[in-house]
Parts: structure tokens; sequence; C-alpha cells
């Protein structure tokens, strides 16, 4: 299937390697809800206190491109060699972390924002927090508002104000009022 690209969509979703991750250690094959096999690989790695990382490889382009394949090769040869569950999904976190690091070092900014469905992994969320901050970045996550697709919404919405009340003869104000009327009508 992988070879003739039959019912493999290409996709920028960490969520989907988490679930695959999950699978190749055999914790979960079928889910019941989304961010299920997440959720196992993440209580997993808790029962680990690993500090080491897989390889990775960063692209020199822009944007960014993460090369996945050294870190699943070596998480499939870990397996194979019997490394306990609980060190593999404790390394895979770790690796997680130090590639959003290494993307924000890279990025040139001072500020970095953790946003979506995988900043509701506590782990991953709090040892990237740390390890920004050890870095001398500042992390920003959401912290009264979901950092999933609930909380990417929200985000939407204040881009396409700010764009609205940028645009010449617009104002934001009539923005609002039809921003409220429509949350009111459902």
């Amino acid at each position: 299937m992988l070879t003739n690209k039959i019912n493999t969509p290409v996709t920028s979703s960490v969520g989907r390697l988490f679930d695959g991750i999950a699978s190749l250690l055999n914790l979960h094959q079928i889910t019941s809800f989304e961010g299920q096999a997440a959720m196992t690989l993440e209580s997993t790695a808790y029962q680990s206190p690993v500090k080491r990382i897989y390889p990775f490889t960063l692209s020199d382009s822009k944007p960014l491109l993460v090369d996945w394949r050294p870190m699943v090769k070596a998480i499939v040869e870990d397996a194979s060699n019997g490394m306990m569950t609980p060190v593999i999904a404790a390394k895979f976190h770790n690796t997680m972390t130090e590639i959003i690091v290494e993307v924000a070092q890279r990025s040139d900014l001072s500020q970095v924002v953790l946003a979506g469905g995988c900043f509701q992994n506590t782990r991953l969320l709090e040892q990237t927090i740390r390890r920004l901050s050890a870095e001398g970045l500042a992390p920003y996550w959401p912290q009264q508002i979901p950092p999933n697709d609930g909380g990417l919404a929200v985000g939407q919405v204040m881009a396409a104000w700010r764009q609205l009340s940028m645009a010449p003869g617009s104002s934001t104000s009539h923005f609002a009022k039809r921003f409220v009327n429509v949350g009111a009508a459902q």
C-alpha cells in the first residue's frame, strides 16, 4: 500500500505519528475514540525516567521538514530487540520535545506557541515548556481554551478579526456584532 500510495494520504498531523508509534508498540491496533492511542502512549511513557532520544533529521529548507524515518527505524529496532515499551515510549516523547526545541531554535524567534491536540499530552507539554525555557525561549500555551481544534478555531477567529479590522473602512465592532449574533443563533 505504501509503495503504490493506496490509502496513504499525506498529513502534517503529529497526532497520526503518536497513533502510529502506539501501534508499532502494540499498545493499540483499534481505538474507540480520537486520542486513545496517544493517551495510552503517554501513560506508558510515564513509567520510565529515561532521558535518551531517538535520531531525527531536520531539513535546511523553509519551511523546515522533519524526517521521522530515523526515529521510526530506531523504535522498530528497539522493540525487536526486546526493549521495554515504557522506555521506548519515553524516548519517543523526549525526541518529540527535542524536535520542537530544535525547530524553535532554527526559527530565530524568542517566543514559541505550543498549540494543537498533541499538547493535551501533559508529558509532552510540560517537558517541552521546561526545555524551551532552559534554552532561553519563551513558551506560550493555552491555559483557558483547549489546545486542540477548538482552541485553533478561536485563533482563526481572532486572526480573521484582526485582518478585517485592518481593512480600509472596516469596523471591528461591526465584525464583533456579527460574530456574537452568529454564535447566539446556534
